[in-house]
């Protein structure tokens, strides 16, 4: 059946409605102004250049890692001209592409995805040919096997007579970006007639309407990876209008969106209308940008657009937020938190959080060379520092990192100029996606939640097949020095999926890719949000099950060394437990790590399990500690759990895995009516800081924890936070309306009020007042149109709508 999203091929993603495909087109030879030396010039200039990006420069082939890479290359190289056989429906015998029933069902997709692979692996012969140290540069005989090879696909199926079928990413992107790359490295060996050909088959399918219109599947990352595909069929059949014509189609890709797809102002990303993105599409975006600023750099079609500058913007707004010692957090990485190992029998291909965030930096070094000299200078450091601290993954020995991407990696790690950049610090607010990272001195973490516009997870193509409750709370987090492969290594898979660290989940069964397809699923909530001073923030979920009856509203409070969570209103008629997961650790394969409660060390054997009743901490050696104010019955369990990257994926290996975890999980029973729970997480901490904390009961004073308000109060620290989920009290803050609201008072005698409409729903008359003496209000923003002083602080606001729920901080002097 039709598919309405797109996928792609190696960063796999699956498409829209078909775009109309055009009527053959003749190949174009326009020439820039100049005479036909001066053209020839310009365009050989591009395609030197496009050799250099897609080959890398500047490192030794005798020289660790490249040596050996550059002999995996060769082999592999060899392998592929050897196994390679021309037949009627395919290159390679396992990539067969004549579809015997040719559609867009999912048997289609396969034999769409084959034309991909057959073009991918003679740009592989075509590298190899290309690069030094391969063993096979120049080799004649590879050159012919890749003509005879290119010449084989073009006649059989890639050619301006045949219609699409299967998946339309394939036709458009996938297959047109391997063959415009082959063209580039092996031009001077194909005569004007191949080039004719084959210029003829891309603009048949990828005309230029394309880029006509910014919608469906040509906004975003697609956007950019057409116009890369427009750019060198220019630059392959000498066409000046078709390289204008990608340059322009850039220009909708960097202003900010407001709703669907694209970077918004608040550092979101999104693509497929619903899906936090940035770590997946949203790196084939920042790599796609990056490339073809350089191609065109210095050239008559250079990008000018003063948009880009946006783009800029976003390296330090949107992407370094979820970049965390060279890992990219899996919240934003859509359904590719699915992709671990592949089922491919030739070559076991693998991906995680470390292996998908590699290449954005090495995206991040490429894009800083069209920066200004500062950022440049800045983003190098983060660079070098985030691959200085992969200690679990370290950049350079990734399997996965293109010859061309190491090489930036390298440059950065061996420029002596460059100092690493530790860790940025401080709380960042998604709004726009229901997404928040917090970092602090030691650990990071990220929370993911899912509202009206933002669905709670993607699925699509067979992938993410059990990522139901990903946008139900999740909190992930992990540690400066430990704890970095902990949703690497083998967690997905492995999991229990009704038990994701900080979600409420009902254990009502679902099945595979419930909700529909392409983050169909959407809950009809719109209180998702919070406020944020920047280092604190108070955040807050009116949750809704998916397929479920579920209800709960939920809260977090993100302060220094700790997150406190709250739960209230939890009901569920589904007819099963309904439980939330205070956390789930991946203890790895031998899961033999400590853990104590209130003191008393549990044993490491496995299976094990108990109730703790009345528990006021727990600790988990080498991870950290959780805090119960006024106690709490708590289920721990240690056991070991297997599963295969096949049954979250269906392109993955189908090799079972065991991983051992440690779970904690408040039961709430089955049906509840109004549940609840509070705990504290304390990343990295001792057992004996954790001990320390529980015992401080005048530390944290929980204000309300209720279906209408949840609140806190931290007195050493001066924060006091409330989520109101309707007008109310909370110790000594009221509200008129549903709000969030922070406070943090500070020693030298003033205080910041942070105050946000998460539903997006007040258009005038919030009233948040503050009983406490305020002397005067030193800054305040224009949606403020009223601020009164004295025994107490009442704030009147505007139109809230447009700041789609975005902070609105007031500075006051306290009196």
């Amino acid at each position: 059946m039709p598919t309405p999203w797109p996928r792609r091929a190696f960063l796999v993603t699956t498409g829209t409605s078909a775009l109309a495909l055009a009527a053959p087109a003749t190949v174009a030879h326009a020439t820039p102004s100049g005479g036909p030396a001066r053209a020839a010039d310009a365009y050989a200039e591009l395609r030197a250049k496009w050799r250099t990006l897609v080959l890398g420069e500047g490192f030794s082939p005798t020289a660790e890692p490249f040596k050996s890479r550059l002999t995996e290359l060769g082999a592999t190289a060899g392998q592929l001209r050897t196994t390679m056989a021309p037949a009627t429906g395919s290159l390679w015998p396992d990539a067969s592409y004549a579809d015997p029933e040719p559609d867009t069902d999912q048997e289609s997709f396969g034999y769409s995805a084959n034309i991909v692979t057959s073009y991918t692996r003679l740009a592989t012969m075509a590298q190899a040919y290309s690069q030094q140290g391969t063993g096979l540069t120049g080799d004649a005989a590879l050159k012919s096997a890749v003509l005879t090879g290119l010449d084989h696909v073009y006649t059989q199926v890639y050619n301006e007579r045949q219609a699409r079928f299967g998946n339309w990413w394939s036709w458009q992107i996938g297959a047109p970006q391997a063959l415009l790359d082959v063209c580039v490295l092996m031009y001077d060996a194909l005569s004007a007639d191949r080039i004719s050909r084959y210029c003829a088959a891309v603009d048949h399918f990828v005309p230029d309407s394309a880029v006509a219109q910014y919608t469906g599947t040509s906004t975003g990352a697609n956007r950019v990876d057409l116009c890369r595909v427009l750019a060198l069929r220019g630059v392959v059949g000498a066409n000046a209008a078709k390289i204008a014509l990608a340059r322009d189609a850039l220009s909708p890709v960097f202003p900010y969106v407001t709703s669907g797809d694209g970077l918004y102002v608040d550092g979101s990303f999104i693509q497929h209308t619903t899906v936090p993105y940035t770590g997946s599409y949203g790196s084939v975006l920042l790599g796609g940008l990056g490339l073809l600023f350089a191609l065109l750099d210095g050239s008559q079609w250079e990008v000018t657009d003063g948009g880009k500058q946006i783009v800029f913007d976003a390296v330090e707004k949107a992407w370094a937020p979820f970049l965390y010692n060279g890992l990219i957090m899996d919240c934003v990485a859509g359904r590719a938190l699915s992709r671990g190992v592949t089922a491919s029998d030739a070559k076991k291909v693998q991906a995680d959080d470390h292996l998908r965030g590699h290449p954005i930096l090495a995206s991040i070094a490429l894009l800083g060379q069209g920066a200004s000299a500062a950022e440049n200078a800045r983003w190098r450091g983060l660079v070098k520092g985030w691959m200085r601290r992969d200690y679990y993954s370290p950049p350079l020995k990734n399997p996965q990192l293109g010859l061309a991407h190491l090489a930036r990696l390298k440059a950065v790690e061996d420029d002596t100029a460059v100092a690493p950049v530790p860790e940025p610090t401080g709380h960042r607010l998604f709004t726009n996606m229901a997404r928040a990272t917090h970092r602090r001195p030691g650990w990071a973490a990220s929370i993911s939640m899912a509202d009206s516009r933002i669905t709670y997870y993607e699925t699509g193509n067979g992938e993410n097949l059990r990522g139901w409750h990903t946008g139900s709370g999740l909190l992930a987090w992990w540690g400066d020095s430990y704890a970095n492969g902990q949703y690497s290594d083998a967690f997905w898979p492995t999991v229990d999926p009704y038990r994701l660290p900080g979600i409420t989940a009902s254990r009502k069964v679902l099945a595979d890719g419930a909700g529909g397809d392409w983050g169909a699923a959407r809950p009809d909530v719109s209180w998702v949000g919070g406020a944020t001073d920047g280092q604190r923030a108070v955040l807050g979920q009116h949750l809704k099950g998916l397929q479920s009856t579920l209800s709960a509203r939920k809260a977090w409070f993100c302060l220094d060394d700790a997150i406190v969570c709250l739960g209230a209103g939890i009901s569920c008629a589904d007819g099963v437990a309904v439980e939330t997961t205070v956390e789930n650790r991946n203890l790895g394969p031998d899961g033999r790590a400590p853990f104590q409660a209130d003191g008393v060390t549990k044993p490491t054997t496995t299976p094990w399990s108990q109730r703790l009743t009345g528990a006021k901490w727990a600790h988990i050696g080498g991870h950290g500690g959780y805090v119960f104010p006024g106690g709490a019955t708590v289920e721990a369990r240690r056991e070991q759990r297997t599963g295969k990257w096949s049954d979250i994926n269906k392109g993955g290996s189908t090799t079972p895995l065991t991983r051992t975890y440690l779970t904690l999980y408040v039961d709430h029973g089955t049906d509840p009516t109004d549940g609840t729970y509070a705990y504290m997480l304390l990343p990295g901490a001792s057992a004996a800081r954790t001990a320390e904390r529980a015992a401080a009961t005048g530390w944290l004073r929980v204000l309300a924890n209720s279906g209408a308000r949840q609140g806190i109060s931290v007195p050493s620290l001066g924060f006091t936070g409330v989520t109101f989920w309707a007008a109310g009290t909370a110790g000594a803050l009221t509200a008129s309306a549903a709000c969030a609201v922070l406070i943090g008072e500070r020693s030298d005698g003033t205080a910041v009020v942070c105050v946000s409409d998460p539903t997006r729903a007040a258009r005038a008359g919030l009233t948040v007042t503050w009983n406490r003496p305020v002397a005067a209000v030193t800054a305040k923003p224009a949606t403020v149109t009223s601020a009164t002083t004295g025994t107490s602080l009442k704030l009147t606001f505007g139109d809230l709508s447009p700041t789609r729920g975005a902070t609105q901080r007031v500075t006051v002097r306290l009196a």
